[in-house]
Formats: C-alpha cells, sequence, structure tokens
C-alpha cells in the first residue's frame, strides 16, 4: 500500500475544510434542497494537483462534515462527492502545472470536471436516492440535473481562475528555485 506523503495529507485535510466551509455558504436554486456553492471549484483544484484518492477523501470527509453539521447525512450525496474528486482526480492525474497551464490542459480539466459532475449528480446521487431512501424518481432528476449545472458553471469559472493562479505562482517560484 503507497504511503500518502505530508504534503498529501495536509492537501486532504485543508481540502476538506475548504469544502466544508465553502458548502456552508450557497445559493437556493428553483428545485428543492439543490443550492449553488464553490466548494467543487475546491474540490476539483486540489484533486487535479494531488491525485484521485485526495480528491475522493477530500469530497467524502467535507461532504460528510456538511451534513452531520446540518441535521444529518445524507449518504447518497456524500458518496456522490467523493466519486466527483475521485473522477476528476483520474482523469486529470497526470496534468504537470510545473511545465506552463495551457489551454489542452484547461481543456481537460474542464471536460474531467464535467463528466465528473454529470456522472455523479445525474446518475450516481439519484440512483443512490431511490435505493436507499426510496425518493421519488421525479425530484432526484430534477435536483441531480441542477445539481450538475451549477457545479459545472461554478467549477469551469472559479476552478479554472484558481488554477490559472496557482500555475503562474508556480512558474514565478521556479526561477528562485533554480538560483539556491
Amino acid at each position: 500500500m503507497k504511503k500518502f506523503s505530508m504534503k498529501t495529507i495536509a492537501a486532504i485535510v485543508v481540502g476538506a475544510a475548504l469544502f466544508l466551509l465553502l458548502g456552508k455558504i450557497s445559493i437556493p436554486t428553483p428545485v428543492s434542497n439543490t443550492y449553488v456553492s464553490l466548494q467543487y471549484a475546491v474540490q476539483a483544484v486540489f484533486a487535479t494537483l494531488f491525485g484521485p484518492v485526495a480528491g475522493c477523501l477530500i469530497g467524502l470527509i467535507g461532504h460528510t462534515l456538511i451534513d452531520v453539521t446540518g441535521g444529518g447525512p445524507w449518504w447518497s450525496w456524500i458518496i456522490a462527492s467523493a466519486c466527483v474528486g475521485l473522477i476528476i482526480g483520474v482523469a486529470t492525474w497526470k496534468t504537470d502545472l510545473r511545465s506552463g497551464l495551457e489551454s489542452g490542459k484547461l481543456i481537460r480539466f474542464n471536460i474531467a470536471q464535467a463528466a465528473a459532475h454529470l456522472i455523479a449528480w445525474g446518475v450516481i446521487a439519484p440512483c443512490l436516492d431511490i435505493v436507499i431512501y426510496a425518493e421519488p424518481v421525479e425530484k432526484l432528476f430534477a435536483q441531480g440535473l441542477m445539481a450538475a449545472g451549477a457545479n459545472i458553471l461554478t467549477t469551469a469559472v472559479v476552478g479554472t481562475l484558481l488554477l490559472v493562479v496557482y500555475a503562474q505562482a508556480i512558474a514565478k517560484k521556479a526561477p528562485q528555485d533554480e538560483e539556491r
């Protein structure tokens, strides 16, 4: 079994904490119990930088903490959040931002995050809601598609901006590292 580096463990802790904090700040949508928030943008960036296991654990821990502090865990959506991080992490596994952030890397990131959200919220969460909670089908797919759309949009805007800022920070730091 591969051990996590301290950097990855720190990323999981910080990522889950940010997921919790950003998940508490949300805007309701016209679909009941569905919100626009920014935690998935941060999760997507962390999954891209630290891999699928970190992305998965950030979603799992962060969403569990949101639910536990807000009334009780809703396991179908917690599992879907974990899947978002896992899928994005796998799809962006070898993205090296130290060599720059060309448009191809941003396109790959955004295709990965859109696919992850569509799979998680359009398929996984509704199907698990049916199996675990026997929820009404019409409501579930409306919630899932609204969540997918909101998360795709916020991750595309905020996640892309975060990656650009991160890549620029690495580019500025790299020449200093070479001088030492």
